[in-house]
C-alpha cells in the first residue's frame, strides 16, 4: 500500500470493551468530531444509517458536547445504540473529555482536589470551576492591601525624625537602599507568580514550591509569625497616637519624662523637654479591644474586608494630600519657629547628616543610652516599605493571579517609594533641625487645615496595616496546614474557598498576647527579620529556577534575570546584618529549627522543588565531566551491582535478603557510594510491567528501611539469565556504572536439587568476566553480621591471584565499620612447595606498607599437583580429606556418564546450554585437588576467623556447569562466612595519594 492510500472494505477487528469504530474513508476531513461515531438504529434490511458529517470547529466557538453523547456501558452502548466514542480513540487513549477535564462542560461534577498537592501537576482545565467565594481584581486584591501595608506608622511620626537624624542626601540613600530591596523581591515575585498556577499561600507557596517543603515551611511560618506580631505593633501605634491625641480617653495616669538638655550640632542646649507618654495599662485595655474588633472584621471574609478596606485607605490618602497642601502653603500665623516653609537655606543646612544620641523617646540627650547611625535607621525605617507580599498572602482570592500581583505589587512599591523620596526633599527643606529632631508628629503640625486630619489618618492607616496582616497571616497558616506536611497543623486545615477561623482564631491570641506585653522593642526587630528572611527566599527561589532554566520555567513576566534576583537576597542579607546581627542569628536559629523538625516529623511533598532540579543539574555535569575514561585508582568508589531474590525462596512481601543491604553498607567508607538492588521476573515484559513496577515499589521501600544508599530495579525477562546480561550490558551511563556483581552463593542447589542454578550461576559468572566487572559471592549470608552484632578476631585473605587490590580494599572497608573494627587483618600467600616463602613475605609486607594497610602476613606453602600425582604413584599414603575428594570424584564420573549416554543415544556431540562440552578428566582432578588442599588450609589456619576472603577462580572453557558447582562446593565446604572475590583489569588502589 502506498503512502496516503487508505483501503476501504478491509475488515476491522471489534476493539475491547465492546467499542466500535468505523473504518476512515478517503474523502473524511480531518477534523476532531467530538460526536457519537454510532451508526444509529439499523434498518430490517440491515442497512446502516447515514453518519452525521462531522462539524468544523471555528476558532473561539464554543465547545458544546450533549450529555446524550457521553460514553456509557458496553452493554447500553450496544442495547440501545445511542452512544458512542470519538475518533480519538483509535488512537488509543481515552477522549478529550476525561483528559481535559471536559466532563464539566457536559453538566457532569467533578471532584475538586482535596489540598494543593492534589492535582497540581494538572496544568489544563477546561469547564466551569467550583465557586470558591467572591474574586478580586489588581486593584482591591493586591494593591490596596499592599498600599495599607506600606503605608503605616513609620512614616507619619518617625519619617521627619529620620530625614533630621540621617540628612537630606543619606535619607534618599536609605529610601533608595530599602526600596530597591523591596522592588527586586517584588520583581522575583512576579516571575515565580507568573510561571504557572499559584494557589494559596502567597510567598510559602513560591518558595515551598521552588526550594522544597522543608524551606518553604520554615521561611513561612516565620513569615505568619511576623505578620502576626506585626499586627500587635499596628494596634500599639494605632492605640498610642489616639491617646496622644485625646489624653482625656485614658483610663491610668500618663507617665511624663524630662530631659533637662538636648544635644543640637553637637552642643548641648540649656531648657527642659517634657515627653507625655500614654500609661502601659491604657495601651493594653485599649489594644486588646481594638484586636477583637478587627478579629470580627476578619471572621466576616475576604468580601467584608474588601468592602471595610476603602474606608480605612481613603482617610489615609486624605490625610496625606493634607500634609502636602500644608507642606506648600508653610508658614502659617501659628506655626513654630522652626518650620521656615519651603527655604533652599533649610535644604541646604539638613543636607548633611548629624547623628547623636538619644534617649528612650527620641529626644536627643547627650547622656542618652542610644547612639543612632545609618545601619540604626535602616532597622528603624525598613518596617516602613513591607507590606508587598499582602496582595500575594490572599493569592487564593484573586480572579488572576499571574497578572494581578505583578502588576499590583511593583505599582504599590514604586507608589510608596516615589513618596518617600519626594518626601524626603519636602520635609528637608520645610524646618530646622531642631524641629525635626524635637517633634514626633511634625506631619501633624504642618498640616492642612489641622492636626487632628493627621491623627485621624495615622489611626486609620495602623489599623489598616493591621486588619491586612490579621487578613493574610490566617491565609497562609491555613496554606501550610492544607498541604499536609505537618500534621501537628491539621487543626487548621480549610476547605477550598472556606474561611480559615481557626487560623484567624490563632492568629489573634498571639496578637493579643503581643498587645498585653506591650513593649515590642526586643520583638519588632525579629519581625523586620522575619520580612527579610521571606524575601531572601523569594530571591533564591527566583535564582535558582532562572539559573536553572528547567523546560517548565516559562514565567510570563520577562523583565527579571537571575542576577536581579541574587542582588535581591544579598540586599535582604546586607539589610538583616546591618539592623542587628544578633536578632539575624535569632531569626535564622528559629527558622533552622523549623526545618529540622519538619525533616524529622514531616511527610514527603513531591514538589518537585529546585533544589532537586540542582542536583540533577550537578549529576549531569559531573557525569559529562567524568566522560568515560578509565578512573584513577585514587578516585575509586565500589558501585555494587546487588542480585536479590537468587538462590533461595522469600516471602512474597520480602523483596531482598535482609542481609544483603548490611553486607552492601560494608563495601562502603562511611556510608558513601551507591548501590544498586536488582532483581529479575522471568516471563513477558508487556503481561508483567505493573508485577515489575510493584516489586520495585517494594525493593524501594526495602532500601529505605535499611538505611542504604542505593537504587532500585527490576527486570522482567524469559530468564534469570538473560535478564542478567541484560542488566550488566546497560545500567549506568559513562563512569556511573556497577563495577562490582555482589550474588550469594548458591547453597541450596543440591540439597533442594535445583539443577538449574549451576547453569545460571556459570553464566552469571560469565557474563561479569566479559563484562570487566569484579565479583563478590557471598557465601553464609544468614550469618552475616548486622550493625549491631560487634565481630571479634580476625578477617583472613587468602590472597592467590592479582586482582587489582580489590580484596585488600575489602577488607579495609570493613574495618571501617562498627561491626568489624576490632578485628585485625591476616593476608595468607598461597605458593607452591618450592618458593621462596621468605622472600615472598618480605615483598608483600613491603607491598602493604606501601598501601598504609596494617596487615600480617603469613605464606602457606601446598604440594603442587604434579607432586601429588607422583606421590600417589609412588604409593604414598592419601590425606585425611582424600574420601571428600573421591566423592567429588565420583559425583562428577556419573554425570559425565549420564551425559555421554544421552549424546550417544540421541547421535549428536556433548552439548550444553548450546555450547559443546570438552571434558578434560586429568583437569577435572587437577581442580577437585586445588580446591580441597585449599579449603583444608582455610579450615586450618581460619576456622575462627571473622570472614574469610579468598580468590574466585573462573569457571573453566568447555567444562559443564555442574562441575564449576563442585570445584566450588569443595572450596567452602565447612567456612561459616566467606567472601569469594575475583577483580577486574583495573587497579583500585594506589601508591600514591
Amino acid at each position: 500500500m502506498e503512502n496516503g492510500e487508505i483501503t476501504e472494505g478491509l475488515p476491522v477487528p471489534a476493539p475491547p470493551n465492546g467499542r466500535r469504530y468505523r473504518p476512515v474513508g478517503l474523502d473524511d476531513r480531518a477534523v476532531i468530531q467530538m460526536a457519537s461515531m454510532d451508526t444509529g438504529p439499523s434498518s430490517d434490511d440491515g442497512g446502516t444509517a447515514t453518519p452525521q458529517p462531522p462539524r468544523t470547529l471555528k476558532p473561539g466557538a464554543n465547545l458544546n458536547i450533549d450529555p446524550s453523547t457521553q460514553e456509557g456501558s458496553s452493554d447500553h452502548a450496544t442495547s440501545s445504540g445511542s452512544q458512542g466514542d470519538s475518533k480519538l480513540e483509535l488512537f488509543g487513549f481515552d477522549s478529550l473529555v476525561n483528559i481535559l477535564g471536559l466532563k464539566s462542560m457536559t453538566g457532569e461534577q467533578v471532584q475538586a482536589p482535596s489540598s494543593p498537592r492534589d492535582g497540581e501537576d494538572v496544568a489544563i482545565t477546561i469547564g466551569r470551576p467550583k465557586e470558591t467565594g467572591p474574586k478580586f481584581g489588581t486593584m482591591m486584591g493586591v494593591f490596596v492591601p499592599c498600599l495599607q501595608n506600606i503605608l503605616g506608622i513609620i512614616y507619619y511620626i518617625r519619617f521627619t525624625w529620620i530625614v533630621g537624624m540621617a540628612g537630606i542626601w543619606q535619607s534618599l540613600v536609605l529610601v533608595s537602599f530599602c526600596g530597591a530591596c523591596t522592588f527586586l523581591t517584588g520583581l522575583s515575585l512576579s516571575a515565580i507568580a507568573t510561571n504557572g498556577a499559584m494557589k494559596g499561600g502567597g510567598p510559602y507557596y513560591l518558595i515551598g514550591r521552588a526550594l522544597g517543603p522543608e524551606v518553604g515551611i520554615s521561611i513561612g511560618l516565620c513569615f505568619f509569625l511576623g505578620n502576626a506580631v506585626a499586627g500587635s505593633m499596628y494596634v500599639l501605634g494605632a492605640v498610642e497616637t489616639f491617646l496622644d491625641a485625646v489624653p482625656s480617653a485614658g483610663l491610668f495616669q500618663e507617665s511624663v519624662t524630662v530631659v533637662n538638655n538636648t544635644l543640637l550640632n553637637g552642643t548641648a542646649t540649656a531648657g527642659t523637654a517634657t515627653i507625655a507618654t500614654p500609661s502601659l495599662h491604657d495601651l493594653q485595655v485599649y489594644g486588646v479591644i481594638v484586636t477583637i474588633l478587627l478579629c470580627f472584621i476578619v471572621f466576616g471574609g475576604v468580601k467584608i474586608i474588601n468592602k471595610v478596606a476603602p474606608a480605612f485607605l481613603i482617610p489615609v490618602l486624605f490625610s496625606l494630600l493634607c500634609i502636602y497642601l500644608g507642606v506648600f502653603i508653610a508658614p502659617r500665623h501659628n506655626a513654630p519657629k522652626g518650620i521656615t516653609g519651603l527655604s533652599i537655606a533649610s535644604l541646604r543646612d539638613n543636607w548633611g547628616s548629624e547623628y547623636q544620641r538619644t534617649n528612650n523617646a527620641g529626644v536627643p540627650d547627650p547622656n542618652g543610652s542610644i547612639y543612632w547611625d545609618f545601619n540604626a535607621l535602616v532597622g528603624l525605617f525598613f518596617p516602613a516599605v513591607t507590606g508587598i507580599m499582602a496582595g500575594s498572602n490572599r493569592s487564593a482570592s484573586l480572579k488572576d493571579t499571574q497578572r494581578s500581583i505583578p502588576i499590583g505589587t511593583l505599582s504599590a512599591t514604586l507608589t510608596t517609594t516615589a513618596m518617600y523620596l519626594f518626601s524626603v526633599l519636602l520635609f528637608g527643606a520645610l524646618s530646622t533641625r531642631e524641629e525635626l529632631l524635637t517633634d514626633r508628629l511634625l506631619t501633624a503640625t504642618v498640616a492642612w487645615p489641622s492636626p487632628a486630619v493627621i491623627y485621624i489618618g495615622i489611626i486609620l492607616s495602623t489599623l489598616g496595616a493591621a486588619l491586612q496582616s490579621l487578613t493574610g497571616a490566617p491565609r497562609l497558616l491555613a496554606a501550610i496546614a492544607n498541604d499536609d506536611i505537618l500534621p501537628v497543623l491539621n487543626y487548621f486545615k480549610v476547605s477550598e474557598g472556606a474561611e480559615p477561623h481557626a487560623a484567624t482564631l490563632f492568629t489573634a491570641l498571639i496578637c493579643i498576647g503581643c498587645v498585653i506585653i506591650g513593649n515590642l522593642d526586643l520583638i519588632t526587630p525579629t519581625i523586620t527579620m522575619f520580612f527579610l528572611l521571606c524575601y531572601a527566599g523569594v530571591n533564591l527561589s527566583c535564582f535558582l529556577l532562572d539559573l536553572l532554566d528547567a523546560p517548565s520555567w516559562r514565567p510570563r513576566w520577562k523583565f527579571h534575570h537571575w542576577s536581579l534576583s541574587l542582588v535581591g537576597a544579598l540586599l535582604c542579607v546586607v539589610i538583616m546584618f546591618l539592623i542587628s546581627w544578633s536578632f539575624t542569628v535569632i531569626s535564622l536559629a528559629l527558622a533552622s529549627l523549623i526545618y529540622y523538625y519538619v525533616s524529622l516529623k514531616g511527610k514527603a511533598g513531591d514538589w518537585g522543588d529546585g533544589f532537586k532540579s540542582a542536583y540533577f543539574q550537578l549529576a549531569l555535569r559531573s557525569l559529562r565531566s567524568l566522560g568515560a575514561n578509565q578512573v584513577h585508582p585514587k578516585n575509586w568508589y565500589p558501585i555494587p551491582l546487588i542480585l536479590c531474590r537468587p538462590w533461595g525462596k522469600l516471602p512474597e512481601n520480602v523483596p531482598c535478603h535482609p542481609k544483603l543491604a548490611d553486607f552492601a553498607n560494608c563495601m562502603k567508607k562511611k556510608g558513601r557510594g551507591m548501590s544498586i538492588f536488582v532483581s529479575t521476573i522471568d516471563g513477558d515484559y508487556h503481561e508483567l510491567a505493573e508485577d515489575a513496577k510493584t516489586a520495585c515499589h517494594q525493593l524501594e521501600a526495602y532500601i529505605e528501611y535499611k538505611r542504604c544508599e542505593g537504587v532500585a530495579e527490576i527486570i522482567v525477562a524469559p530468564s534469570m539469565s538473560e535478564g542478567f546480561r541484560s542488566i550488566v550490558q546497560t545500567m549506568g551511563l559513562g563512569n556511573l556504572k556497577p563495577n562490582i556483581v555482589v550474588v550469594r552463593y548458591p547453597e541450596i542447589w543440591r540439597r533442594e536439587n535445583l539443577t538449574e542454578i549451576p547453569s545460571t550461576f556459570v553464566s552469571i559468572i560469565n557474563d561479569c568476566i566479559i563484562a570487566n566487572k569484579a565479583v563478590v559471592i557471598v557465601k553464609g549470608l544468614d550469618e552475616w553480621p548486622n550493625e549491631f552484632q560487634r565481630q571479634y578476631g580476625t578477617i583472613d585473605l587468602y590472597w592467590i591471584v592479582r586482582d587489582g587490590g580489590l580484596m585488600l580494599l575489602l577488607s579495609q572497608l570493613l574495618l571501617t565499620k562498627e561491626t568489624f573494627e576490632s578485628c585485625k587483618i591476616q593476608v595468607f600467600c598461597i605458593a607452591e612447595e618450592d618458593t621462596d616463602a621468605e622472600e615472598l613475605k618480605t615483598d608483600v609486607k613491603k607491598f602493604l606498607y606501601d598501601l598504609r594497610m596494617h596487615a600480617e602476613v603469613i605464606v602457606v606453602t601446598m604440594k603442587s599437583w604434579e607432586s601429588h600425582v607422583e606421590s600417589s604413584s609412588s604409593g604414598a599414603q592419601p590425606d585425611d580429606s582424600q574420601e571428600a575428594y573421591t566423592s567429588a570424584q565420583r559425583r562428577i564420573s556419573s554425570y559425565l556418564s549420564e551425559m555421554k549416554e544421552t549424546t550417544q543415544r540421541e547421535g549428536r556431540p556433548q552439548m550444553e546450554d548450546g555450547k559443546q562440552v570438552v571434558v578434560n578428566e586429568q583437569k577435572v582432578d587437577k581442580f577437585l585437588y586445588t580446591m580441597l588442599k585449599l579449603n583444608s588450609t582455610i579450615l586450618r589456619y581460619s576456622r575462627m576467623a571473622a570472614v574469610v576472603l579468598v580468590s574466585l577462580p573462573p569457571p573453566p572453557l568447555n567444562h559443564p556447569a555442574y562441575f564449576y558447582m563442585e570445584y566450588m562446593d569443595l572450596l567452602v565446604e565447612n567456612v561459616p562466612r566467606m567472601l569469594i572475590v575475583r577483580g577486574y583489569r583495573r587497579d583500585v588502589v594506589t601508591f600514591f595519594t
